[in-house]
């Protein structure tokens, strides 16, 4: 399992999060309702976190911030990677998943 982000959502994440950079962690989680496209019932959450949990499913470190993914969500996302970039259009993050090979 692998996340991309792309620069554009980095910029979306630190502006409507608040980050700054170094040191600060966004968690991808599985919840329950919404709009999901490969789960469902259930469809993709975004937070700030303090720190990352003990077992770490997937992560992808850019410019100082930790993307992840808990091991406990990782279910969620069978056999597909997660890429997030920012649609200009929509002016908001877009989720896709890309079947893993």
């Amino acid at each position: 399992m692998n996340i991309q982000v792309t620069k554009p959502a980095i910029q979306w994440f630190k502006d409507e999060l608040n980050l700054k950079g170094e040191g600060e962690y966004v968690r991808f989680f599985a919840r329950y309702g919404g709009c999901g496209s490969i789960q469902s019932g259930f469809s993709l959450g975004i937070s700030h976190e303090e720190e990352v949990p003990v077992s770490v499913g997937a992560k992808e470190e850019v410019e100082g911030l930790v993307f992840f993914i808990a091991e406990e969500d990782i279910w969620y996302f069978k056999g597909y990677d997660l890429k997030v970039k920012y649609s200009r259009k929509n002016e908001e993050i877009e989720f896709i998943y890309d079947e893993q090979n």
